[in-house]
């Protein structure tokens, strides 16, 4: 590229993706205009094309760069794992976290920034996208199943159900403040367990269970105490 030494371009294109990140997730694929873009890292808007096609092509990158991150973390958390419970278990509360406190996120689902990926690129190139989500879980799911610890079925139908599950992040405001962690920890325990055979619910689930199940005369005697 005529005028940029190869260091003076990896820092444009460096600042490029970290203004893209911060401004994308603050104000949203369609409010980010590219001179916002190109302000920071002191170029001019034309120049912006010579390092990426478009706004949506920046966003793309930033997003695969936010999936190889989190990958990362899956993979860490899920090789500690006794099995396939546990395994789901902390994957989803993790995907849950990132959904609850990742602003990208946030703003790719709720502000529609999909639907402008969508307009803008193939549909091989987002199914690459849906196929590394996918990836995160999928080679778990199968080695599980293999070893008869998970149920049998589509081990990419199973996958897309835990992703599915994670996304009660975006109905906090419905259940409220209160009700959203029980919700959320039920559908948790609830996937994590229905899925795994011959699971055993965690002692505190068993506790309240067994406590739910006696007669009342019987609990009673024990609040007496």
């Amino acid at each position: 590229m005529a005028g940029f030494s190869d260091e003076k371009r990896t820092y444009i294109r460096n600042e490029l993706l970290k203004t893209g990140r911060k401004l994308f997730a603050r104000y949203g694929l369609k409010r980010t205009t590219i001179s916002d873009l190109t302000d920071p890292a002191g170029i001019a808007d034309g120049t912006f094309y010579h390092f990426f096609d478009s706004k949506e092509r920046l966003y793309l990158e930033i997003l695969t760069r936010e999936q190889e991150a989190f990958a990362d973390s899956v993979d860490e958390l899920l090789a500690d794992a006794s099995g396939p419970q546990e395994g789901i278990t902390a994957y989803l509360r993790l995907t849950i976290e990132e959904i609850e406190t990742n602003p990208l996120i946030q703003q790719l689902v709720v502000e529609d920034d999909w639907e402008r990926l969508v307009q803008e690129f193939s549909g091989d190139e987002l199914a690459e996208q849906r196929e590394q989500e996918l990836g995160y879980l999928l080679p778990y799911v199968r080695a599980w199943q293999e070893d008869g610890q998970l149920v049998d079925g589509d081990p990419r139908a199973i996958t897309g159900a835990i992703n599915a599950a994670a996304f009660v992040a975006l109905h906090r405001e419905e259940f409220g403040d209160d009700l959203y962690p029980v919700v959320r920890d039920t559908l948790v325990e609830g996937v994590a367990s229905g899925l795994t055979l011959d699971s055993k619910p965690t002692p505190a689930a068993s506790e309240t269970r067994a406590d739910e199940e006696q007669p009342q005369s019987t609990r009673d005697r024990k609040s007496t105490r």
